[in-house]
């Protein structure tokens, strides 16, 4: 890396000198703005290699008066969920140009959150976007003031005006689960749910009760379970005690792999005996045994989604109604026809 005269890291000007153009030339080079001619440009960049040159961003945010910084408060968890999720941000942040700061609470009441705030804005955050899975969490960014946009992201959607919210279709999706089971000839469908405490188990609780209503199937009261493998094997424990039934649609792809446990030593063959389906279609479960037939959920379009919401906020646009992402069915071998 080269440096400046005096062994200073080499600056904008520096820049300009070798290239033999203005410094405006090379904010337009180095900020992609306004018309530089193809020989000029190759020239900028040329010394911006040569020099080392890297953009001073808070000199930048001085000029601008804006810090391009998005706040990111998210659940203090390593659950595949939350944390594709938080990588997908992060990568749609960047490539917006915006740079993050991330801050993980434990404790999800309305203080954590105007604490994780304050953070920001003492960070000049132009917006800040909240991973909202609990209820506690979610209630308290419904309930909440901030002096910049903030996006939600949340299986429920609080009467906010002040507030943009982005969404999986969990209940879309755990329809999807059961419509294809039950469509394959599986008329007792049981439900492993997720923590009660938790929106996204309650959207997924609450469609797989929407499917069987409308297919008039009999429901057994649901399993709760966490959302480890633990929770599920458990959960399988208890299934198996009581009565196996035809199939089973687990809330997350953990519970799923812990109930295949289960069933395994119950004697009991998937998908010959029991069928399964899970939810989220983390990266290991095309390798499960058998493959998971799973519902996907698009965590790369939800980051995408709340930044573009992050965007809209700050040029001032009109909120939308919540931004729904659809959910699929992703097929494998975890499921049995019956039909017939």
């Amino acid at each position: 890396m080269g440096t400046a005269r005096g062994g200073r890291q080499p600056a904008m000007m520096d820049v300009a000198r070798l290239a033999g153009v203005s410094h405006q030339t090379v904010s337009r080079v180095v900020n992609d703005t306004g018309h530089v001619a193809e020989e000029t440009r190759s020239r900028v960049l040329a010394a911006i290699e040569q020099l080392g040159y890297r953009r001073n961003s808070v000199a930048r945010a001085l000029v601008t008066c804006r810090s391009s910084i998005v706040g990111i408060i998210t659940t203090a968890s390593a659950h595949y969920g939350p944390a594709s999720l938080l990588v997908s941000l992060e990568t749609a942040a960047r490539e917006a140009g915006f740079f993050t700061g991330v801050t993980a609470l434990s404790d999800y009441s309305a203080v954590s959150l105007a604490g994780a705030i304050d953070h920001f804005l003492g960070l000049a955050a132009e917006a800040v976007v909240v991973v909202a899975p609990m209820a506690g969490l979610a209630e308290a960014v419904g309930a909440m003031s901030a002096p910049v946009p903030v996006v939600a992201i949340s299986a429920v959607q609080c009467a906010s005006p002040r507030l943009r919210f982005v969404r999986a279709d969990q209940v879309g999706g755990a329809r999807l689960a059961v419509r294809y089971l039950a469509e394959r000839g599986h008329h007792d469908i049981v439900h492993i749910s997720g923590p009660g405490d938790w929106y996204e188990a309650k959207a997924r609780e609450a469609g797989w009760r929407a499917e069987m209503e409308a297919r008039r199937l009999a429901q057994r009261e649901p399993l709760e379970s966490s959302w480890e493998c633990a929770g599920g094997y458990e959960a399988g424990r208890r299934l198996a005690a009581q009565g196996l039934p035809d199939a089973v649609f687990a809330a997350n792809d953990a519970i799923a792999l812990g109930l295949l446990r289960a069933l395994d030593e119950a004697g009991a063959r998937v998908p010959d005996d029991v069928s399964v389906v899970g939810f989220d279609d983390e990266p290991a479960a095309a390798f499960y045994g058998p493959g998971l037939t799973t519902v996907r959920q698009d965590f790369e379009e939800l980051g995408r989604c709340a930044v573009r919401a992050v965007c809209g906020a700050i040029a001032g646009e009109a909120a939308p109604g919540a931004v729904v992402v659809p959910t699929r069915l992703v097929e494998r071998g975890s499921v049995a026809d019956r039909r017939g």
